[in-house]
């Protein structure tokens, strides 16, 4: 028999369990193809629309829990490798703390930012009639973007311990272009949407503030 409880059944409030949880309904291969794509540095389509209006943040949560750490991890090697052997070394967990509030706050709250940004000037070119229009991302999907953009940095983090520092500015450099090309790829059409002169700004922040995470990664714990 029809029933019309659908529509009502569907809605979510903010302060029930069921509105988070649907940010980790995901499958495992879902999650894999997702990974993949931010890797690929010329896939087929665009992320936006490989998440196709479903954004989850279980795969960003669980990549940048890894980042975190094997940054601990290999960040300890390459201090032990560093250090001299002729007394006990100790584990600096301060690393540790470091790679957390680094990964998690980078990941949690640029996202945010460029959301807002997007939102504001999308919103004053339209009124200005610039031609603008209404930004085209949630900030779950800029979650979810610059979340899956952290996947390049668990390979790059599990080979940058090599006492050869060349090799460590090499794969840190390789991570960043590899990311940053991921972000900037998919963001354009979004940011397209702004004035030309304001595009060009959110881009250079876009990159200039991964660039810091690059060089964050690379001197605190690969130095």
């Amino acid at each position: 028999p029809s029933s019309n409880t659908g529509p009502i059944s569907s809605k979510r409030y903010l302060w029930t369990l069921s509105f988070y949880a649907q940010f980790f309904d995901v499958d495992t291969t879902a999650v894999l193809h997702r990974c993949l794509s931010a890797l690929l540095p010329f896939p087929h389509k665009s992320f936006l629309d490989i998440l196709d209006g479903n954004p989850d943040l279980y795969g960003p949560f669980w990549i940048a829990t890894t980042v975190v750490f094997i940054l601990f991890l290999t960040g300890t090697i390459s201090q032990y490798l560093a250090s001299h052997h002729d007394k006990a070394f100790i584990y600096n967990f301060r690393l540790l703390i470091g790679a957390a509030g680094l990964v998690y706050g980078y990941t949690a709250f640029v996202p945010v930012g460029l959301w807002a940004a997007l939102k504001w000037f999308s919103s004053s070119a339209a009124r200005g009639g610039g031609g603008g229009g209404d930004s085209s991302i949630s900030v779950v999907e800029c979650w979810a973007l610059y979340g899956y953009a952290n996947a390049i940095w668990i390979p790059v983090a599990l080979i940058s311990w090599s006492p050869v520092a060349i090799l460590n500015y090499i794969f840190v450099a390789v991570g960043f272009a590899v990311s940053a090309l991921f972000l900037t790829r998919n963001l354009w059409p979004v940011v397209s949407v702004t004035e030309a002169k304001v595009s060009r700004a959110l881009v250079i922040v876009v990159v200039g503030l991964h660039a810091g995470l690059a060089i964050a990664i690379k001197f605190l714990f690969f130095a």
